[in-house]
């Protein structure tokens, strides 16, 4: 059973969310939240494995509570998915930063919602190739990015860093095995084995460690081995 706590400021959302996810047999909602603040609580006493958090909230934003769910060594295991109105900007970008696991516009079908979720509870992250693009062009055009720590890295075998810059390319496992010739099972154990190394929690943080230790920028050309 996927545990699930809906956390928005406004009531039909947290309604329309628990009415779906609640009719699916394989997941039970514990709880509504309506500001950041509550939603960490919430999520401290129940320790659910999905939280939905609208960014926008007064007080504690979900910005902010992410932060909080991310950093606090007792919900490791919790997963964070954003409820956007726009699939990209920068309250996403700043979510996916502090630990997010992905993010769903609000508009979606609802079908998109109950896979999100699944997917998410799953221990992957929810970044479509063409968002993850978008995520690093978003990266690119701030000031403010952090200075290149390649030296970070250096625990990475060469195959590994390999796997590391096709996901922060983008590219799914399939794609990263026909990138690098190898099977997707081979794929997935390197992907273990980086998000150990790195301290990750999902893929969407090793796109954000990919970027910020200068591995990626959009429109450089990705090569094995590089």
């Amino acid at each position: 059973m996927i545990s699930v706590v809906v956390a928005d400021d406004q009531g039909v959302v947290r309604a329309g969310c628990r009415a779906l996810l609640t009719a699916e047999p394989d997941i039970d909602v514990l709880g509504e939240a309506v500001d950041g603040a509550s939603a960490v609580a919430l999520a401290r006493e129940t320790r659910p494995d999905v939280v939905l958090m609208d960014i926008r909230m007064p007080g504690m934003d979900g910005i902010e509570a992410t932060r909080a769910i991310t950093a606090d060594p007792a919900l490791a295991r919790v997963r964070v998915l954003i409820l956007t109105t726009f699939e990209i900007d920068e309250y996403v970008f700043e979510a996916i930063r502090a630990g997010a696991s992905g993010f769903l516009v609000k508009d979606a079908e609802p079908e998109d919602l109950v896979r999100a979720v699944r997917v998410v509870a799953a221990g992957e992250a929810l970044l479509s190739p063409g968002a993850t693009r978008r995520l690093l062009a978003e990266f690119a055009s701030r000031p403010e990015r952090r200075a290149a720590t390649p030296a970070s890295l250096q625990v990475l075998t060469q195959r590994e860093r390999d796997v590391l810059v096709a996901i922060a390319d983008g590219a799914s496992n399939d794609e990263i095995a026909g990138r690098l010739v190898i099977s997707p099972a081979t794929v997935r154990t390197h992907i273990t084995r980086v998000l150990f190394k790195l301290g990750a929690r999902d893929r969407a943080q090793l796109v954000v460690m990919a970027f910020e230790a200068g591995l990626v920028a959009p429109g450089r050309p990705v090569r094995p081995g590089s």
